[in-house]
Order: C-alpha cells, then structure tokens, then sequence
C-alpha cells in the first residue's frame, strides 16, 4: 500500500519549498504550502508507505536547454538544480520510494545516477528502506532499478523475472487533468480491476494515477472510480496484497481466470460469472482435502472434479443484474 505524490514533473515547478526554485513552487507562490510535506504526514499516520515522483529533466529550464545543446558535455543543470533538489528530498521528506521520470534525453552518466544511488543506498537516511525504479538514463528501463516500470503502461504478458510495476492512469489519454476530458476516454471500474487483476497475478505492483485540478481536487468522477477499487479491494484484497505468482498465472481453458498465491491458498479471481454459475478451473488439482470458499461470502462452495482433473466449482446464485461488480475471487485450500 503506497502513494506516490508528483514533487516535480517536466516543467519544473516544486511542490515543496526549493531553494533551487526560487518563486516558482507551492510555498513561494499557488497554494503556499509544503504539499510535499503534508502529504507524507497524512499517509503514515495511516501507515501507507510514501513514493516521491521526480522528473530528472525540465523542459523549459535555461540550464538543462544550454546542456542538451552542447551535446549533455556540460552538466550546468544537474550541478546546480537537478541534484541539489533531489537530496534536498531524501533529507527532508524521507520517502519509501523515489520514481524517477524524465531521464531519456540523456546517458546516465550526464544525470550523476550511480553516484546518487550509491549515495542512497550506502549512506541515506533512508538506505535500508528505500526502493526505486528504473528510469535513471537513457537505455536504463527494464534493466537496471529496484524495480521496472520499462515503459507507460507496460504488460509483460508472462512472469517477469524481476519485480515491475504498471503505471496507468484512468484517463486513458493523460496523467495531468483535462478539463475537457469525456466520459468514453476514462477507465471504467471492470478495466482498472482487470489491470490490477492481471498485474498482481503476473508479480506486478499497480499505480494508478489520477491527475488533480490546478486548485489540487481530485474530481467527482475520478473519486468515484477509487472509491470502487477501494471497495473492491475491501472485500477481495486477502488475494491481492502480499500475495506472491502461482505457477499458473492465467487459466489456460479460459482468459478471465487469473490466480495469486498466499501461503498454502491459491486465489483463482474471475472477472466474468459464468453461465449457470458453475466455474470450471483447470490448473489447481483437487485433493480430498480441498476446500473452496468465496471472498465477501459466507459459507463453503460446493465442488467437483472435473473431467480434466480439474474443479468444477457451484458459485452462489447471485442475480447478474443489479451487479455492477466485476471480479470475484475463490479461496482455494488443499490444492
């Protein structure tokens, strides 16, 4: 469970007190207040772990523009702004997680990486606890990091053999607010739980992002869709949250059927109720001891082995209509 909070994105403005952006950020200008700050006091009084987003580049800055324009030989902007602004972060605000953007202009070596990872990792106020991820230079993604985010909206398709994330956002065409955004353009709550859904089952984390007003709301329609992923995850969370890749990720007779693990249960997560409400898994084998339950419903589920030795498993009658859920996951023990 963790949060990441955008503390600067490409045009440069700080949503803390730089002293390396001098009038153009949340305390000297806008709102005057350390949103950086308040932020990461809110979530761990709520034990939510904090993730600081920060861009490497700014678009506009004169220095980074004089860099790039000699071919990134000079390193002005890092010296001067970039580097300063980024252990002036580690210092203060002690983040969990830094997710680094912004990098693909230039090799890691114009960015300082290594020698603020190792930094970070040997000598940090934070270096026994923090994670990154891996946009640190050009070529970096889906190679080096504490875990791989490799593109926008990456789906491996198989288990990865490192940790990865997937970043979405529920407008399907932006990450900062749209004042013109439809309706059609916005994800609705059967696609963010299936991207959850097949993301944690293939060993992933999801972040999903919502972009706020400039007067820092987060609007009606994109409450809406958290509050039902929160809802969601109250009742079917047990197969989400610290739950680990079986060795079957998708069901191979059907594509709706993806599993988690935890411990000695196995979670098969369904995201379409089946005709006549019986629900064929092939990949878990049944022993005399297997037990099915449902999660947010009480009471044991009725099962049988299937013809190709797997189950055959009697759901609840719950009437399809008036449902606007989608997912529901089976808590399956002795199997």
């Amino acid at each position: 469970r963790y949060v990441v909070l955008t503390t600067k994105h490409h045009e440069g403005f700080t949503n803390w007190g730089s002293p390396r952006s001098w009038n153009w950020n949340s305390v000297d200008t806008g709102p005057h207040r350390d949103l950086v700050g308040e932020l990461g006091q809110a979530l761990r009084e709520r034990n939510l772990h904090y993730g600081l987003y920060h861009s490497l580049m700014e678009w506009f800055n004169p220095l980074y523009l004089a860099d790039k324009k000699g071919g990134f030989k000079t390193q002005d902007f890092v010296l001067k702004k970039m580097m300063p602004e980024l252990y002036d972060l580690v210092l203060k605000y002690k983040p969990d997680l830094i997710w680094s953007d912004g990098d693909w202009e230039a090799p890691d070596s114009y960015w300082n990486s290594t020698s603020f990872l190792a930094w970070l990792y040997n000598e940090s106020p934070v270096k026994d606890t923090v994670v990154v991820n891996d946009r640190w230079g050009r070529g970096c993604s889906c190679h080096h990091g504490g875990f791989y985010n490799c593109a926008d909206k990456f789906q491996p398709g198989t288990l990865p053999g490192h940790k990865w994330e997937m970043c979405s956002s529920i407008d399907s065409l932006a990450w900062g607010y749209r004042s013109n955004m439809s309706l059609a353009e916005l994800m609705d709550e059967a696609s963010i739980i299936e991207e959850l859904v097949q993301t944690v089952s293939l060993g992933g984390n999801y972040l999903l992002n919502v972009g706020p007003t400039k007067e820092g709301v987060i609007v009606p329609i994109f409450q809406e869709r958290l509050l039902a992923l929160g809802r969601w995850l109250y009742t079917n969370g047990e197969a989400i949250y610290e739950s680990q890749p079986w060795r079957v990720q998708v069901e191979n007779c059907t594509d709706t059927v993806w599993y988690t693990a935890k411990g000695p249960a196995v979670y098969a997560i369904f995201l379409l109720w089946p005709r006549g409400s019986l629900l064929e898994l092939c990949s878990p084998i049944p022993s005399p001891a297997t037990q099915v339950t449902m999660l947010g419903y009480a009471g044991t589920l009725k099962w049988q082995q299937s013809p190709g030795k797997g189950l055959l498993i009697s759901l609840p009658y719950i009437p399809p209509s008036p449902l606007p859920q989608s997912g529901w996951a089976l808590k399956l023990e002795g199997v």
